[in-house]
């Protein structure tokens, strides 16, 4: 498939995407129509859609329908812009821009922000649970589990919590990748299984390959995401440059120093496509993602 095609359909699926957020979301107009605003401020308009995209890639290869990746991929999305209004607070990492505008509690207020979150996260459960999306409902209380897993206390949340306790500590490597492997990559991880689970046509061992892949393409996003917050500005990342720096966060860059973090995105990269490899064809736009990942700048 050529960058062209997978330009196109990353597209698509950005657009569908936003679509079906703007869907799920209360409208502004409705009650309480401020905390709905905010809601919709810190979903829509913004944001690679990174998530939803792994949901879809995989989803495609396990023949599920659109429809049902659509609901999955807003479920996912909306836990992480959830983790994003909740990271952005004054006691966590205080900052004022993300996604290149203010923060939501920077234009709303912090008891709102904080709202923000908890409503976010309660209608990602909402939207996963009350429709069918998988051929069995064993397979979808099973797929509810794998999503709280991913951002509870074994994953997204219990990630940030190290990561706050990490502050001004010079960790190994071995435990800088245990905190990214909750922090940011179990919700990464998370959204390829269960965009996989939405379809019947993939045995265990693709399953597993696509477990593995998902792991690795979080603690890929990670290594990236270092590299970009060091050596890029705040316009183009749409959020404060330098601020793990600043806030004496330990990194892959601070660790590793950036020629090495850039040689464990390439390994990392290489890794994830070769446990592709025996899926075919049908893996070749997780493939493409995991390109896109470690080549993005933004």
């Amino acid at each position: 498939m050529s960058l062209t095609n997978f330009a196109t359909w990353m597209d698509s699926i950005q657009r569908r995407s936003e679509l079906a957020l703007a869907a799920v979301l209360p409208e502004a107009s409705v009650a309480p129509t401020r905390l709905h605003e905010a809601m919709r401020y810190a979903v829509l308009g913004g944001g690679k859609r990174v998530r939803p995209l792994l949901v879809h890639a995989a989803g495609e290869l396990a023949g599920a329908t659109a429809t049902r990746l659509d609901r999955v991929a807003c479920a996912v999305e909306l836990i992480h812009a959830y983790s994003l209004v909740h990271d952005d607070l004054p006691c966590m990492d205080n900052d004022v821009l993300r996604r290149g505008k203010p923060t939501v509690h920077v234009e709303f207020d912090e008891a709102t922000a904080l709202l923000v979150g908890d409503a976010l996260q309660a209608l990602a459960f909402q939207v996963i649970s009350e429709a069918p999306l998988a051929d069995a409902p064993s397979v979808q209380l099973d797929m509810l589990a794998r999503l709280a897993r991913a951002s509870g206390s074994r994953g997204m949340a219990g990630g940030q919590a190290i990561d706050l306790e990490a502050v001004g500590k010079q960790l190994t490597r071995e435990e800088l990748e245990f905190m990214h492997i909750h922090k940011t990559g179990a919700l990464i991880r998370a959204s390829v299984s269960l965009g996989a689970r939405c379809g019947s046509s993939l045995g265990p061992d693709a399953i597993e390959r696509l477990d593995r892949y998902g792991k690795l393409v979080g603690l890929l996003f990670q290594v990236v995401d270092d590299i970009l917050d060091a050596q890029s500005d705040t316009a183009t990342l749409g959020k404060t440059a330098g601020k793990d720096a600043d806030h004496n966060k330990p990194t892959y860059v601070t660790l590793l120093g950036l020629t090495e973090a850039r040689a464990l995105a390439e390994s990392l990269l290489d890794e994830a496509r070769n446990t592709l490899t025996p899926l075919g064809d049908g893996a070749n736009r997780l493939d493409e993602l995991a390109t896109f990942i470690v080549h993005r700048r933004f």
